[in-house]
Parts: C-alpha cells; sequence; structure tokens
C-alpha cells in the first residue's frame, strides 16, 4: 500500500459510514488528470500508460456537516519527531485560507504512523506555523499541544467528527440532540 493510503483507507471508511447514518456527507475528491496515451493489449482491456494532472489538486476531502462546509487536507508521515511542512503545497494552503474565510471549516488530519496516533489540527493554527520565520516542521510535541488526537474505533475507524464537534460546534451539545440556542 502507498504512502497516505492507509490513512485514505481509514477516512473512507469512516465517511462512508458518517453518509449511511446521515450524520455527514464527505468525499474524497478525484485528482483530475489528463489522459495522454493509452494502450489496449486485449480487445475488451485499456491500460493507460501515459497521464498527466490537469491542475493541482486543492485537498483531499469536502463535504457538508451540520450546515457547514467542511474541507480538510490529510497526510501521513513516517517520522517520530515531527511533521514536515514540504508535505503541505503552497496551493493547498492557499485554498485553505478561502475555506476559512468564507466561512467553511476547514482543517488538517495528520497521522504519525511511528506511534500509530492521528491528530486533526485547525488549518489556521497550521497557515500561521507554515508562514511563521524558517520553520520547516512542526514538532510532534506542538501537533500534540494545538492538535486534538482522533480516537479510533471500529465503526467509523477514525472518529474525527467528534473532533470536529468539539473544536467547531463548543457552544452546542454534540450530534442529534437540542444546541443551547434550542434549534438543534
Amino acid at each position: 500500500m502507498g504512502r497516505g493510503m492507509s490513512l485514505e483507507n481509514d477516512l473512507n471508511d469512516s465517511n462512508a459510514y458518517y453518509c449511511s447514518c446521515d450524520r455527514a456527507l464527505i468525499h474524497k475528491k478525484p485528482t483530475p488528470i489528463q489522459v495522454v496515451k493509452v494502450d489496449y493489449p486485449e480487445r475488451s482491456a485499456a491500460k493507460i500508460t501515459e497521464a498527466y494532472y490537469k491542475t493541482p489538486s486543492t485537498t483531499d476531502y469536502n463535504g457538508i456537516y451540520r450546515g457547514r462546509a467542511i474541507d480538510f487536507e490529510a497526510k501521513e508521515t513516517r517520522q517520530k519527531t515531527s511533521f514536515p511542512f514540504k508535505s503541505i503545497h503552497p496551493h493547498q494552503i492557499e485554498h485553505l485560507k478561502k475555506v476559512i474565510q468564507h466561512g467553511g471549516i476547514g482543517f488538517f488530519i495528520i497521522r504519525f504512523t511511528c506511534f500509530e496516533e492521528t491528530y486533526l489540527i485547525d488549518a489556521a493554527i497550521l497557515i500561521d506555523m507554515y508562514y511563521e520565520g524558517e520553520r520547516k516542521s512542526i514538532s510532534y510535541m506542538k501537533v500534540k499541544e494545538v492538535g486534538s488526537l482522533i480516537r479510533m474505533g471500529l465503526t467509523p475507524r477514525l472518529c474525527y467528527l467528534d473532533n470536529v464537534d468539539a473544536l467547531y460546534f463548543k457552544e452546542e451539545k454534540s450530534y442529534g440532540t437540542k444546541s443551547k440556542r434550542g434549534n438543534g
């Protein structure tokens, strides 16, 4: 399995669960490609042998949750001490800044594979650190400090919407109950 695929599979399974129980509608965004060359080794089978990315992809996932647009990038690292900023592309930072500017929820999900820990970090916090000085990474300890550890389970595999509730819907009770303002 390729780098980042384990986290991606966990998120895809979690999102399928959230959709099936009507809690959220969040999908993996396809990366647009331009097919250049196709071989036909068999009459009924086509094999793409050359393709290019049409445009840089923005973030990995987007959708809607509790009436708000949600958009996030998922990353994995095998490093034990930090998460390298070179894993985040400038156009992803700019996209998440726009999501936040327009009232959406933007964040990063970062998995430290060596510790089997996955964290949710508000995009605004990580963006500030990204632009801060000559920083090349965010330390594991800083991720633990500014992020929130995502509970792993069976179904959903990653219970990240609990973290979203705690971070972005603090004044409201958890999903499925009436809020303090009474508009559930």
